[in-house]
Parts: structure tokens; sequence; C-alpha cells
């Protein structure tokens, strides 16, 4: 599975619209990749686990935002019955010279836990952030990762983004 999520900008908020991959499944459009049957917030407490994942993975002290996952639809898809999950949240660490450690920890660990790395380097925004993107096949997600040392509050931009799910005959997709 190949994931491609667009460039973000720092002055626009990450929202992932995009996740691509190989076919894997009659239920899956050429361009996303198929996850299963799931309702909406059971599809998104996966997510939040996975995102929790690679938190630990962090390895410093710091906080984080308290965002939830939210609902979008698939591409080419009835929007009733399929949809994927995104998560957006930050990381701020306790000191601001910890965030290179924290990418660096993220980059090396990432794929010790199933992540495989498909771009790391500079985006094209002005502050040219470095940004770390990857896939997990296992759990059919990937992430982007934005280093943003020159914000007021120094931080790692996160956002996780599932395949493609389809509601459990009957049911419709619950929008949040």
């Amino acid at each position: 599975m190949k994931i491609k999520l667009g460039v973000l900008t720092a002055a626009v908020p990450l929202a992932l619209t995009t996740l691509t991959g190989c076919s894997m499944n009659d239920e899956e459009s050429d361009d996303v990749a198929y996850v299963g049957t799931s309702t909406s917030h059971d599809a998104a407490d996966t997510v939040e686990k996975i995102s929790s994942g690679i938190y630990d993975l962090i390895g410093v002290k710091g906080e984080t935002s308290d965002n939830r996952a939210g609902v979008e639809g698939c591409t080419d898809k009835d929007s009733d019955t399929y949809f994927k999950i995104v998560h957006p949240w930050s990381f701020y660490p306790a000191s601001p010279g910890d965030l290179d450690t924290a990418m660096r920890h993220l980059k090396e660990r990432l794929p010790e836990h199933g992540w495989k790395i498909v771009e790391y380097g500079p985006d094209t925004s002005k502050n040219r952030n470095i940004v770390l993107i990857a896939d997990n096949d296992a759990q059919k997600a990937g992430v982007h990762i934005a280093k943003m040392p020159k914000r007021e509050r120094p931080k790692l931009s996160l956002t996780v983004v599932s395949g493609c799910y389809k509601v459990p005959e009957g049911q419709k997709v619950d929008h949040f």
C-alpha cells in the first residue's frame, strides 16, 4: 500500500484528503486502500490508538493537543457507506531543543514498528519545515509529520489517516 499525502504548508491547517493504495479488495477503488467494515466510532478509536503508538515513539517529554479523530469521505465512494478517519494532532516538546530529537526518534523508530518512510525532507513552505511521510501496511494507515521549529511554540504537527472503511450492512456513516 502506498499512501500519498498532499504537500501541506505551515499556513494551512493540516487536512489530508488523499490516501492511495494498491488494489487489496473488490470493495476498493483504484485510489483508496480498503480497510474493512467498521462503524465510524470504532474506526476512530483504532486510528487514535495508532496515533498513541506514534506518540510513544517520540521519546521526549512534552504535551499534545487534545484533538479527536474525524470522518472524511472516500474519493469516488458513497459518503453514507464509505469513510476514512483523519486524526490531526500536535506535539509540543517541553524544551524547544528537543524538537530535533523527537523527529530523529520518529525517523529511526517508525520503521522498527512496521512503518515505511516514503518521503523525508523539507517541504515547499517559506520555513522549509522537515516533513516525514510514512505508511503502515499492517495497520492500513499513513502518517504525515511536519517539524515546525519556527513557530512561536515549536511543534511536530502530525496527521494519521486510515484507509477506506465500509459501514456494516444497513448502517450509515456517522460524520463527526
